[in-house]
Order: structure tokens, then sequence, then C-alpha cells
């Protein structure tokens, strides 16, 4: 199968729920060409070269995906899709010196050495809420996992880190997620119907900004508790952030902050449950939970790959030069199954010790949030697999978002005996 191929099939929606036989298939070129100035990435050792090359840029400007470049005479089709990108001066989209004075400015208020306790104290409100999510549940037999728990712990947390109003969630998880369906990188953005999810996106996008801007404005004027309120008003070295670049940051953090990590929680209880056996083994052994998680996150990325990365200067990996302005999709979904990284890479093993992969990221863009992901799915799993007996999948696979990047089950019906006490 050439990579062209490979890649369009990996990216249809209908090949959502399982894409890692087409990444099976482009790793057989670990840097292939799969469109007109875009390269795919699927080899373990060659991403992490590239994810530490200076000569690749995260600065989403000079993507051919969201204006033209050397290597593209005309924007490929994803560059509509991809444009916010472009305009949003947010860490993932930056270079050093901005990445770097950005990321300072805020993990003043995140994490170590300033905030050190930050993401320690939020375990108890974190535990707390999964269990009040699950008293919910008692008396019934079914439990959607992304919308009646996976989902509501993420974005209540991040919403108190952030400042951002909780009331609010109706709106702007509509716009998220309308933001997400518009993002498609697959052959369906053509369609009629990509249009139309592609046109309501921009518009939900927009809103969200504008939302965003004005919450960050308040806190301009009235300082309050949270994240964006200490970046605009920052004594510290680097001085308060920019309204409009916290905005960014913000839209950022919160579809990063809940998006990914729901469907981190959900992954994690699919995965087990397609695995007999291993809730039994986690039960026994809880101080294997963490391991199993980050396993699930090498089988079951989060965040697939981020489309904003090109290079800078002709890159020759992998057996393949990637030209200079060339669009670079550095896929972490495909390199966590490398076999020539991982024994067996397809198996899910709870116990794997050598397992450094990719699922928060590689580089100066690791995950912002992971230490609070880590400690919101930990908890979150640790509660469901004490509470929840004899869970059972009701649908597998489970119906699947369309977003290529942020990828995850929409729903994830399960039956269970009882929630017990």
């Amino acid at each position: 199968m050439k990579p062209e191929i490979a890649w369009a099939e990996a990216m249809k929606f209908e090949n959502r729920p399982e894409p890692y036989r087409f990444f099976d298939k482009l790793r057989k070129t670990p840097v292939a060409r799969v469109a007109d100035g875009i390269y795919a990435v699927t080899g373990y050792w060659e991403l992490l070269a590239l994810a530490h090359d200076p000569r690749v840029s995260s600065n989403m400007s000079r993507s051919p995906l969201a204006a033209k470049s050397p290597a593209a005479a005309e924007p490929p089709p994803e560059a509509e899709h991809m444009k916010a990108y472009g305009r949003l001066p947010s860490m993932i989209v930056s270079d050093p010196p901005d990445h770097d004075r950005a990321r300072r400015q805020a993990m003043r208020h995140f994490g170590p050495p300033h905030t050190p306790h930050l993401i320690p104290s939020m375990a108890p409100d974190i535990e707390r809420l999964c269990n009040e999510l699950l008293e919910k549940a008692t008396g019934k037999t079914r439990i959607d996992v992304v919308d009646e728990y996976g989902y509501l712990v993420p974005v209540t947390v991040i919403c108190k880190v952030l400042g951002v109003p909780l009331e609010d969630e109706k709106a702007f998880h509509g716009w998220i997620f309308d933001f997400m369906a518009g993002l498609d990188l697959g052959p369906e953005a053509a369609t009629e119907e990509g249009k139309v999810r592609a046109e309501k996106g921009k518009e939900s996008t927009a809103a969200l900004t504008e939302y965003l801007h004005g919450l960050v404005e308040g806190y301009v004027r009235k300082p309050g508790e949270g994240l964006l309120s200490k970046l605009v008003n920052d004594g510290g070295p680097d001085g308060p952030m920019e309204p409009k670049e916290a905005a960014s940051n913000a839209m950022l953090l919160l579809i990063a902050g809940h998006d990914s990590t729901v469907n981190t929680i959900s992954h994690c209880v699919l995965t087990l449950l397609r695995n007999p056996g291993s809730i039994e083994l986690l039960r026994r052994r809880p101080g294997l939970i963490p391991r199993a998680i980050e396993e699930v996150l090498r089988l079951q990325s989060a965040v697939q790959f981020f489309p904003s990365r090109s290079a800078t200067a002709d890159i020759e990996v992998g057996g393949t030069v990637i030209p200079k302005g060339s669009a670079i999709f550095l896929m972490y979904g495909a390199a966590n199954r490398d076999p020539s990284r991982f024994p067996d890479p397809d198996k899910f093993d709870p116990e794997r010790r050598d397992n450094e992969h990719f699922g928060w990221g590689s580089g100066i863009h690791t995950c912002f949030g992971g230490p609070l992901a880590r400690l919101e799915v930990n908890i979150a799993l640790e509660v469901f697999l004490r509470r929840v007996e004899n869970p059972r999948l009701v649908v597998d696979p489970p119906p699947y978002r369309r977003n290529q990047i942020f990828r995850g089950p929409q729903h994830l019906l399960i039956d269970y005996d009882r929630i017990r006490d």
C-alpha cells in the first residue's frame, strides 16, 4: 500500500476506531510523503530525533497548512481547517524564545518550583467528585463513561485551575465540540457534510475566542482566582502575559486540559474491558494502576499527532529528505507501536517496564498539563475499579468523535451489576 493511500485510510472516519493497521503500513517507510508538502513520521527513533531537532518549527504560520510555502504551490485542502492555529499565538504553535517565555509564565502558577502544591492539593476534590459521579449511577445498571464520568472530572478541574466559570460549561463544550468536528484532516473534509462541519467549526471557534477574550479582559480589570488572572497580573521576571496571548493559551489549555484527559480515562476503561483479567489484576495490585495508565497512553494516545510543525531546512532522517517548508506530522500514536522500540507493541501489558512512549509528546512541547492529567486519570480509574462491580462493554468498538488529532470515543456505554459503597 502506497504511503498516500495508507495515510488517507488512517484519516477516514470509518477507521477512527482502529487506525493502527494503516499506521503499520505507513511505518514501512518511517518518514513518508503522504500529500503535497506533508510528511508523516511513524517510526519511533525518527520521531524522537525530529521532536528535538531545532530545524523543526512549531510556528503554524510557517507551515503549508496555514499559507503557501515553497513546498506547496497551493495550500493543501487541510489548510482551511488549520488557519485558526496560525492566528493563535499559544505555546503549542510557538518557537523559542516566545515559547519558552510563555511556558515560564504559565508554569510559575501551575507547578514547581513556584507553585509546587497546586496539583497535589487537588487530589481530595478529584476523588470526591469521582465518588459523587458514581453515586449518581447507584441504582442503575448502565453508564456512559464519557458523558457521565470521564468528561465531568477533567472539565471541572481545568475550569477551577484556569478560573473559567463552570456554569459556562454548556456553551464552551458545544463550541469545542464543533471546533473539533470541523478540524478534519481526512478525505471527508472535501465533502458537502465536511464543509458544513468546517464552517460550523469556524463559527464556534470565533465564539469561543470572543468568550475567552472577554474573560481575560475581565481579569485585567478585576483580578480573581485562577491561572488566567495570574497570567495577566504577573509581577514575575517575564512580566504579565498580553491579554490576547493569555486568551490564546486559555483556549489551548481548556481544550487540551479536558479533551485529551477524557480520552485517556475512556480508553483506560475500554482497554481493561477488552483484556480479560486486567481489572482483577489491578484490583489485586493497585500499585500497577499508574503503569497500566502509561501503557494505555502508549496504545491509545489521546493526542495522535499535532499538525503545526514544519521544516526550516532540508532534513534527512530515516532515509528520507524532508524539504524545507514541508509540514511534518509527528505521529505519536504510530510511533508508540513501533516494534523496533516496543516488543509485542500491540499487546496491552500493564506490567511493561521499558515504556518511554510519546503519549505526552516529546521535546519542548511535552504536554504542559501532563502531571495534572496523570493525577486525574489515576484517581478516576482507581475509584472506578474499586466501586463499579462487573463492568461490561455494551458496544465494541464504541462510536468515535470525528477529530483525528484528539482521538477518543464519543460515548462508551458499559453495563454493570451495581455501584459498591
